[in-house]
């Protein structure tokens, strides 16, 4: 794993001293360039994820697909999602908007006498402790995800932003991050503060998020795949396609809200524990239920009816 390490370390280097950096001089940037430095690790890591879709992923769906994909204006909007998220532009506004606020909050609690707190030392003495550190962070890390989605489906005003990612009636490897950007930065923020609080390094917390949304967008892919005995281990794309399927679930004030069970990110460990796992054999169709609402069409006007359904005006 180390010799990964240091490739990935030394492309970063290389990327950001080859073109990051020169561009950041030309546009007079230069006070930024150690957020620039970790972002440009957050492109780097987009771009080797984009690589692993187009090729193994898409495999994967070209052998085995679910169903013959029809809306392809659809999924080209679930694409431009994709690359907002993986090649760092949304992580570039968080950087110089909300992270210096929670850096700022998390910094004066400290003042105030919040203990510091490192997770990887419940584990001294382990040899490998970077591997096992990391594995903790992301049990933990997918723990708070699970709670975060149930509040997805539990609360109607957040329901109002994140029906958006349920809406797709078209499943692909593209769709996990087919979401609005305010649900977005709800869950974003939250993890962030929890990194925060935990004390994960910086690295560790790319290399989580990293490893998470690839695992996820695999879960979305559209592709008869489950994982036999460790389907109660790992989250497969058959496991959430049990997620997404049509008017499952809960049904509030008139708003159906697919996704009653199976709301696990990674591990189904946390919907075994609380009675939400549900192991289908066969591959449901997906979308929301046909009940007049309007989620949109394309990525602007997706993201302006979520504002105005959180106004109580769509």
């Amino acid at each position: 794993m180390q010799w990964f390490i240091d490739l990935f370390a030394q492309a970063q280097q290389l990327l950001f001293e080859r073109v990051v950096q020169p561009l950041l001089f030309e546009l007079g940037l230069a006070s930024v360039m150690e957020d620039a430095f970790v972002a440009t690790g957050w492109l780097l890591v987009g771009l080797l994820q984009i690589v692993v879709m187009l090729t193994f992923m898409r495999a994967l769906e070209r052998w085995r697909p679910v169903e013959p994909v029809a809306d392809r204006r659809a999924v080209r909007v679930d694409m431009l999602y994709t690359l907002i998220h993986r090649l760092g532009l949304f992580r570039v506004v968080l950087f110089f908007t909300l992270d210096p606020l929670w850096d700022l909050l998390i910094g004066r609690l400290r003042v105030q006498g919040l203990p510091t707190f490192q997770l990887d030392a419940l584990w001294p003495g382990v040899t490998d402790i970077a591997l096992v550190s990391f594995a903790l962070y992301l049990v933990l890390f997918d723990f708070v995800d699970y709670l975060l989605h149930r509040g997805q489906h539990r609360f109607r005003w957040w329901w109002n932003l994140h029906g958006l990612h349920h809406s797709q009636r078209q499943m692909t490897l593209w769709s996990d991050n087919r979401n609005h950007l305010l649900d977005d930065v709800i869950r974003d923020s939250a993890l962030v503060i929890l990194g925060l609080l935990v004390g994960i390094a910086p690295g560790q917390f790319v290399a989580v998020v990293a490893c998470t949304q690839l695992l996820e967008s695999l879960s979305h892919a559209n592709v008869r795949l489950s994982y036999g005995p460790l389907e109660g281990w790992l989250v497969s794309p058959r496991y959430h396609r049990w997620h997404h399927r049509t008017g499952d679930g809960e049904v509030a004030d008139g708003h159906g809200r697919p996704g009653g069970d199976n709301f696990s990110v990674l591990f189904p460990i946390w919907d075994r524990l609380f009675g939400t796992a549900y192991f289908g054999e066969h591959y449901e169709r997906t979308g929301l239920p046909e009940d007049g609402r309007d989620w949109g069409r394309s990525f602007w006007a997706q993201q302006w009816l979520g504002i105005k359904r959180l106004a109580g005006r769509a």
